[in-house]
């Protein structure tokens, strides 16, 4: 055998004992179990889509025009009508702070007293509205996705509902309340 052939003696590292190799293969070991631990903490399918996020949709069908409805939900006097016919409008302060509605885009709403708030992200007249929307007893700084979709529908309008970015835990009660406190209102206001 050549001494070119001969392997080298392995070199200790320190004074256990423990070669390069050794060593080497010893961290990368506890840097994957450590890599492997914290991606099942935050791991995502591979679509990259968590399927765990709570989400509302409803699709209320009324009796009227869907330019009504449009304006029954942008309109501040029409809207604090629909408030003193709901169920949080019982309890609320709403007849001393009535309903604030801005029909501008990017501009604020305050409702229900001042317990619901937020901003118009999208407002297609008679179409679609889309608002930054949160309840008074969330986190400073937390908004949800309100959006709201009429599609007409002999002899009415049906009105799609999507809600998504709401703290979690939330969603049973919100949508309840979208029922008590919009749909079934709203339903006497327009009749």
């Amino acid at each position: 055998m050549h001494n070119k052939d001969r392997l080298a003696p392995p070199m200790t590292l320190s004074g256990n004992g423990s070669t390069r190799r050794q060593l080497l293969l010893s961290s990368a070991a506890t840097l994957g179990a450590g890599l492997a631990a914290a991606t099942t903490a935050w791991a995502f399918p591979d679509d990259g889509i968590s399927r765990n996020a709570e989400a509302i949709h409803q699709e209320p069908v009324f009796k009227a025009a869907l330019q009504r409805i449009y304006e029954a939900l942008t309109d501040a006097q029409q809207f604090q009508k629909l408030i003193l016919l709901s169920e949080a409008g019982k309890s609320l302060d709403a007849k001393s702070k009535p309903a604030q509605i801005s029909r501008e885009l990017g501009g604020a709403f305050s409702l229900f007293g001042g317990y619901v708030t937020g901003r118009q992200l999208a407002l297609v007249p008679n179409q679609r509205i889309v608002q930054a929307w949160r309840a008074g007893s969330w986190a400073a700084g937390s908004f949800s996705i309100a959006r709201f979709e009429l599609v007409s529908q002999d002899p009415g309008t049906k009105l799609v509902f999507d809600h998504t970015g709401f703290p979690p835990g939330q969603a049973e009660h919100l949508a309840k309340g979208w029922q008590i406190n919009y749909w079934q209102p709203l339903a006497k206001l327009l009749t």
